[in-house]
């Protein structure tokens, strides 16, 4: 690994180059930024995914609970294009797994939307909704809005300051993005993790002084969800399970699940899209535990025997203060 990070250094170079100067042409004003008139909440990272972008959303979505709320996603793996309102009744292939993930949980608490173009999506819902705040999700580097505040998540196993640069790395642009973040919060942390541990990662971090730094755990419910049905994790203690994610880092969820089956791992790559043989050999199987949006894609199938654990985000010490 190490040795083919130094053949794609150079390119990571490279890389490095054209994302700085893009962000400094709207540090300085060169390029344009559209600033609105309600608080715009962005939850991005700087790495490629998997540091639990969703489950923070869901968070905003219950700590801001009586606010009109808007939630705007690119819908990444639709097979759609443009701006689109999430209904209940819409399938992954129209919206994306995690925005209607997001709209089937929350329902007519928010309005949820996808649009590639963030300028244009935000001017959409507040033209057709009064909104008190938007939520932009995986919005970071969407530079064309001048978002009120920046939540930066970064994950406890690969921290953005011990990653490179694409395509030696996962980061989508350079460590100094950072300092763009009001609130930064490392995710999917040991429950057992120390203070000195926490010291020592935000000595590492070296933040401004403008920025909060928190840590979150993920929290697992003990209970299974289908299409129609529920079963309780513990009355499958000891028997083999097939696990499929399609996730960009399923190995929290694996070894939580370890911690009560055994586990057959089918992995694929995040958005993975199912063939029909893939679903059939699903359906062949007893039971199948699968993860929240992965769900989303698997349930148009009407797989009874598919089952998913809910997650959430879990603060320690203090929770998230905007």
């Amino acid at each position: 690994m190490q040795d083919l990070r130094l053949i794609l250094y150079p390119f990571s170079i490279l890389y490095d180059g054209i994302t700085s100067l893009r962000n400094w042409a709207f540090d300085t004003g060169i390029l344009d930024q559209k600033e609105f008139d309600i608080p715009i909440i962005v939850v991005g990272n700087l790495s490629t995914g998997g540091t639990g972008k969703t489950p923070m959303i869901e968070y905003l979505i219950d700590h801001l609970v009586g606010k009109r709320i808007g939630v705007l996603s690119r819908g990444y793996g639709r097979k759609t294009n443009g701006y689109i309102e999430v209904s209940m009744g819409d399938l992954a292939d129209k919206v994306g797994d995690e925005p209607l993930q997001i709209k089937r949980k929350f329902q007519d608490l928010i309005v949820s939307a996808v649009c590639e173009r963030r300028v244009e999506g935000i001017e959409h819902l507040l033209k057709d909704h009064n909104l008190d705040v938007i939520l932009l999700d995986d919005a970071y580097q969407h530079r064309q809005v001048k978002a009120s505040h920046y939540i930066l998540l970064t994950s406890y196993d690969q921290l953005y300051v011990n990653d490179y640069l694409l395509p030696s790395g996962n980061l989508r642009e350079s460590r100094k993005g950072a300092r763009r973040a009001k609130t930064i919060i490392v995710t999917k942390c040991p429950s057992s993790i120390t203070k000195v541990e926490r010291h020592n990662i935000k000595t590492r971090l070296n933040l401004l002084p403008q920025q909060k730094l928190y840590f979150s755990v993920i929290g697992y419910q003990k209970i299974l969800l289908g299409i129609d049905s529920k079963i309780d994790l513990n009355e499958l203690k000891g028997k083999q399970v097939t696990v499929v994610t399609g996730i960009a880092n399923p190995k929290p969820y694996v070894e939580y699940l370890k911690g009560t089956v055994k586990v057959v791992h089918i992995k694929y790559n995040d958005h993975h899209i199912f063939t029909n043989d893939e679903i059939e050999m699903i359906r062949k199987e007893k039971i199948v535990i699968t993860t929240e949006k992965d769900f989303m894609r698997l349930k148009e199938h009407h797989l009874l025997n598919v089952f998913y654990v809910p997650i959430k985000t879990i603060f320690l010490d203090n929770d998230l203060v905007l």
